[in-house]
């Protein structure tokens, strides 16, 4: 990670559009995976990029991995592919909602809230 201009620009991408606080992302997966009858202890909900997402977000930027970096990388793309360049808040269909909020992003919330 030599350019440390395009880690800032990374790292306050991605806690601007990645806009559920941790504690908030862990809850809602444990909803998510109660609502789906599964029986996953509450720390353990969420597939494996939600939980890398979660782990991101508990994180200081000096203990980034690379493999965070990757994961940082793709949900940022995701969130704009999902949501455009200026993200408005907008219901969207349920399905599209449960996909962006379980890697972090609520899409009823402004950017960057």
């Amino acid at each position: 990670m030599a350019d440390n201009t395009v880690e800032d620009e990374l790292w306050e991408e991605f806690h601007s559009l990645v806009n559920m606080s941790s504690a908030e992302l862990q809850a809602w997966l444990a909803t998510q995976d109660s609502a789906e009858a599964t029986e996953a202890l509450p720390d353990q909900a969420g597939d494996e990029r939600s939980q890398a997402v979660l782990d991101i977000l508990r994180k200081r930027r000096t203990d980034l991995t690379t493999g965070d970096v990757e994961v940082m990388r793709s949900v940022t793309w995701e969130i704009r592919t999902a949501r455009g360049q200026e993200p408005e808040p907008t219901a969207g269909d349920e399905e599209w909602r449960r996909r962006l909020m379980s890697i972090g992003h609520d899409p009823l919330r402004e950017v960057g809230s």
